[in-house]
């Protein structure tokens, strides 16, 4: 069965992640093979039908330029086919974010007690009431980084739900800090820590430049055995290509957008004058390395 795009309901996308990477495979895939899993629909009324499962392939099929989809349909009642839809995912990587998702959607949707709930999900009334109050402690601003991707939810767990806690205002601030670059986990706990050991201008100067930040607290407590010339080498090759990230992220956000010409042209100096100390770094780099 096909189905055209405009015809499918997508009221459950806020309870999915997005993952870049996996995105992209499914792109290729699809472009080169098709479409060969259907995605699954239940339906609503007279040509409509909600989107259970497949919301990845459907904009990758959007992407695509393609027109219709193909589907399978479930006769069942909403909420049993999205609990049955969310069993099937459970061997997946399902953290407790998107569990407490699934949980205030079935509560709020479809008045689902905790108890029943609990049940449902072969779980205590406590498990779900701290996976609850997990969703909404944490800024829905936030979370909404943690669907598009841009946030791991384990950083979003271990660092700004703490946050979100103590101060909700300081979360959203710290939020924006870690979309300045693609930290892993661990650096966002070394930013975290920082934070809460950092008062005034310690905490400002780490959320205008958390990249500067990190980099000035390694080479505060590296030994005095790890600043010599070839790790501080090694430390500024890593501090460049947090810069070059996070001129990236400047990029994608339209910053050599409706410059003007005396603009471009400084632009364009810079751009070259970077190019060129790169390259020199990069050749002579790789020449001492293959001498070496």
């Amino acid at each position: 069965m096909e189905l055209e795009f405009h015809q499918i309901d997508l009221r459950y996308e806020h309870l999915r992640k997005h993952n870049p990477q996996m995105e992209r495979l499914l792109l290729a895939s699809l472009a080169d093979e098709g479409q060969k899993t259907p995605v699954v629909v239940l339906a609503l009324g007279k040509d409509r039908y909600v989107l259970l499962d497949g919301y990845k392939r459907l904009r990758a099929l959007r992407r695509l330029k393609r027109d219709t989809v193909q589907v399978t349909l479930w006769d069942l009642d909403e909420a049993e086919a999205l609990l049955l839809e969310r069993m099937m995912r459970a061997s997946g990587p399902e953290g407790p974010l998107e569990q407490g998702w699934i949980l205030r959607e079935l509560r709020d949707r479809f008045r689902m007690a905790p108890e029943e709930l609990a049940r449902r999900f072969g779980r205590t009334p406590s498990w779900v009431s701290r996976r609850l109050a997990l969703v909404q402690e944490l800024p829905e601003q936030v979370q909404d980084k943690v669907r598009s991707g841009r946030i791991a939810a384990h950083t979003a767990m271990k660092v700004l739900v703490p946050l979100a806690r103590a101060n909700r205002r300081d979360c959203l601030r710290f939020c924006e800090a870690l979309l300045k670059a693609e930290f892993t986990t661990r650096e966002a706990v070394a930013l975290q820590t920082g934070w809460q050991q950092g008062k005034g201008e310690v905490r400002e100067r780490l959320l205008a430049d958390p990249v500067l930040f990190l980099r000035s607290q390694r080479a505060v407590e590296a030994p005095e055995a790890m600043r010599g010339p070839f790790h501080l080498w090694l430390e500024d090759l890593g501090t460049l290509a947090a810069v070059a990230r996070r001129a990236g992220l400047y990029l994608r956000k339209g910053a050599l957008m409706h410059r003007s010409p005396a603009e471009g042209q400084e632009a364009g100096s810079v751009l070259r004058q970077a190019t060129a100390d790169c390259q020199a770094l990069f050749q002579r780099s790789d020449r001492e390395l293959t001498h070496a």
